[in-house]
């Protein structure tokens, strides 16, 4: 008895570094895989632009899942915050085309900017799972609630890592939302891998080299003019001047991290079950 408790001992200790290992197939190197992005506000694909232009170039299907409209982030007086909805949903759409990913591969759940830790929790993961089961992806990207302890994160991105954790155990229990199964012939589904972004630096286990598609990257990050330029206080439309989208790029280029000189994309990747994510 004492051999077997010394064991599991063992064995518990070893799988939390399992579970952090990098990928058995590099990211650059994936195919056919189905992939779902799951973020608070259009432009949170930000973080992975990059790799998930590679992963759509590789042949993978790659869906982009937000939760909110993006309605409330501006400091431009004139705008309500229905004309901000549909701008972010035309930026979303702009940057998704020069990324390569099909309009059709993109949801947005329609809940207020500022207001997701408000709204009824069984309600969005009820809707979330219902989109993992129809997609059944392989993989699933998201914010990162943090390895060991919590990450912080601003309201709707923090209120996004944990609904997005909380559906993906979900839709793998086939007695829970049990009327998608039972009444619209879905069936239970278990993502295996995890690729979460705006991770801790001390998280980072897998670094994607973007060499290729950094360029794609900030034409894509160009289209949120009303988030990276003077559209942020004062909205003209979605077109840049020549010299103002340079401006924007030099700015947007500033943030890229990058190792040994290479543009990178950072995640802490998991696989394992959804109820150790965070561990």
């Amino acid at each position: 008895m004492m051999m077997n408790r010394r064991l599991l001992s063992l064995m518990l200790m070893v799988l939390p570094l399992v579970a952090a290992a990098q990928p058995e197939q590099p990211i650059e190197q994936w195919k056919g895989k189905t992939i779902l992005l799951i973020g608070a506000h259009p432009d949170d694909d930000s973080y992975s632009m990059g790799t998930l232009a590679m992963l759509n170039d590789n042949g993978n299907e790659v869906y982009i899942a937000m939760l909110t409209t993006g309605n409330v982030g501006t400091q431009d007086p004139d705008l309500g915050m229905m004309d901000l909805a549909l701008i972010r949903k035309q930026e979303e759409q702009s940057a998704l085309a020069t990324m390569g990913i099909p309009t059709d591969h993109y949801i947005n759940f329609g809940y207020d900017d500022g207001m997701l830790e408000y709204e009824n929790k069984k309600e969005v993961v009820s809707r979330l799972v219902r989109l993992i089961r129809q997609i059944r992806p392989d993989v699933l990207f998201a914010f990162d609630p943090g390895k060991g302890s919590q990450r912080w994160h601003k309201a709707d991105h923090r209120t996004a890592s944990y609904l997005a954790a909380d559906a993906a155990r979900a839709a793998m229990w086939p007695l829970l939302f049990q009327g998608q199964i039972a009444l619209e012939g879905l069936k239970a589904h278990e993502v295996r891998e995890y690729v979460l972004y705006d991770s801790a630096e001390e998280d980072i286990n897998t670094w994607v080299d973007i060499s290729d598609y950094k360029e794609k990257k900030l034409e894509a990050l160009s289209k949120y003019v009303s988030q990276f330029s003077s559209g942020w206080n004062d909205y003209k439309g979605p077109d840049l001047s020549p010299e103002e989208k340079a401006k924007v790029k030099e700015m947007l280029e500033q943030w890229f991290p990058d190792r040994n000189g290479v543009p990178v994309e950072g995640f802490r990747y998991y696989t394992g079950s959804p109820d150790d994510i965070g561990r």
